[in-house]
């Protein structure tokens, strides 16, 4: 099929799928021809559905025994049908981390990166070869369990309810093939790629569960956003597949090697330097505020306005949820704020309180930028707009109570937030950065350099901006703002 593939010749309007679909039908015949992956996922698919019907029977009988109400069933059975679902995809990782690597292990790799296809076509063939199984798998698990859910318990769900898993399913799927193949583009050894698949199997257990909660609440219709999501991450692995596949480099690397003493010279090479591709210069405080801050900040104008503009739309969001989920305003007591109450805390309690705000704060942000490692900078975003969401949420319901929201946000926000909103503005959008390396790459830089420069840009902007704004908004919460809140209100 190799040669079938060297030997096309390409007509002048090329017909990019069907060139696409010659190497994915070869991939596809070759996966299925080893009975070391067709059989397992034969049986496993079709015992998978079995074992949870008679679970989530077992588990429904036992609560209805002991007086327990239907409405068990019918948060089980759904959450079952998710679960078989999903169990299947994870066959796709072990044919998609062999997409390339093992191409290489086997020694057919240089004969398939010189055929006439271009990148995108590699990629395509690739993923859509490793994506056809797992799926068709998934599929079969789950008309299984519908059929012996319907002839053994008579239950069947909505027609609307079997779409939206199909389409989790099959979103989750493209997501964990797309993703694992570009591990495979980017590692030499099938044995690496399975290590680096963490990374892909992690998230998705963490979506998994929250879809779970989700399920057992019975708000389906938020799923549809979990699909949009997925979709979205999709995208951006479709487009990370493309920017890093580099056939000389795939061919030129030979060892993954990860040596401790490099990366911290790359690190201190790029902390010496004001631009990426500048020339190394003796770092002093005084240069980095008044040149390497102002270029970092250049450097973050994207991520910047990503995060502002996420921060209003969940502060609106946030605002317009008061009319569905409307407060007593009892809820709130303004004589628990009295005078009395602020003298009479106990010795040492402001310091200790002053403490705890910047420490809280300063392990919020930075566990945000872990995270966003995992999540190309996606979740550092999310948990910036948490507190903002809740924060246009009490806003509004100040308002319905009788309250100014503005004198409300002077108070409890404005004192200490000039500081600490520029701060967690700066570093969220830092972090975006060090997760969207993987995506962007810039041009003459490996993805570990890539992401090294982008460390070092976080790291400076953390320790000289960050961290003194974060120290300043901890003292006046503690010591200004407090005492502005009890005399507005507790008055």
């Amino acid at each position: 099929m190799l040669k079938e593939l060297a030997q096309i010749k390409l007509p002048l309007e090329r017909r990019w799928f069907d060139e696409a679909l010659v190497l994915s039908w070869r991939e596809l015949r070759d996966t299925l021809r080893d009975w070391r992956i067709t059989i397992p996922i034969v049986l496993l698919t079709l015992l998978f559905p079995v074992l949870m019907h008679i679970t989530a029977s077992l588990a429904v009988d036992w609560v209805q025994r002991y007086g327990g109400s239907s409405l068990i069933s019918e948060r089980t059975f759904p959450f079952m049908l998710m679960v078989v679902g999903f169990f299947p995809l994870s066959f796709s990782l072990v044919i998609a981390l062999e997409a390339f690597v093992g191409e290489k292990e086997r020694k057919s790799l240089e004969p398939l990166l010189a055929t006439p296809l271009t990148d995108g076509q590699l990629y395509f063939a690739k993923m859509l070869a490793s994506l056809i199984p797992p799926v068709l798998g998934s599929y079969l698990g789950i008309t299984v369990y519908l059929t012996a859910m319907y002839f053994t318990r008579g239950w069947h769900p909505s027609l609307h309810f079997v779409i939206l898993v199909v389409c989790l399913t099959t979103a989750k799927a493209i997501v964990m093939v797309s993703g694992a193949v570009v591990v495979s583009s980017q590692t030499t050894s099938v044995r690496a790629a399975n290590l680096l698949a963490s990374f892909i199997i992690i998230p998705m257990t963490l979506l998994v569960q929250v879809e779970s909660i989700i399920m057992f609440w019975a708000n389906y219709s938020v799923l549809w956003w979990f699909v949009l999501l997925l979709a979205a991450v999709n995208l951006l692995m479709v487009r990370m597949g493309i920017k890093l596949f580099d056939r000389e480099e795939l061919l030129g690397r030979e060892v993954d090697e990860l040596n401790p003493m490099t990366i911290w010279r790359t690190f201190k090479r790029y902390w010496s330097r004001v631009e990426p591709h500048g020339r190394n210069e003796r770092v002093t405080v005084g240069r980095i505020y008044r040149r390497d801050i102002p270029a970092i900040l250049r450097r973050l104008h994207l991520p910047v306005g990503l995060v502002v503009l996420c921060m209003l739309a969940i502060g609106v969001a946030g605002a317009l949820m008061t009319r569905q989920f409307p407060l007593d305003k009892s809820t709130f007591d303004p004589m628990a704020l009295s005078s009395e109450s602020f003298q009479n805390l106990p010795t040492g309690f402001l310091p200790s309180f002053t403490s705890w705000i910047l420490v809280h704060n300063m392990r919020a942000l930075l566990g945000a930028a872990i995270l966003a490692i995992f999540s190309f900078g996606s979740i550092a975003v999310v948990l910036l707009m948490i507190p903002m969401g809740v924060l246009g949420f009490a806003a509004a319901q100040f308002a319905i109570w009788g309250y100014n929201p503005l004198v409300f946000l002077a108070t409890f926000i404005l004192p200490h937030g000039i500081f600490e909103l520029p701060a967690a503005i700066l570093v969220t959008a830092a972090a975006v950065r060090l997760g969207a390396t993987f995506i962007a790459r810039q041009p003459g830089m490996t993805i570990g350099e890539n992401w090294l420069s982008a460390l070092a840009d976080f790291v400076k902007l953390f320790i000289f901006v960050a961290l003194p704004l974060l120290i300043v908004a901890a003292i006046i919460e503690a010591n200004v703002t407090l005492p502005i809140v009890i005399w507005v209100y507790g008055s």
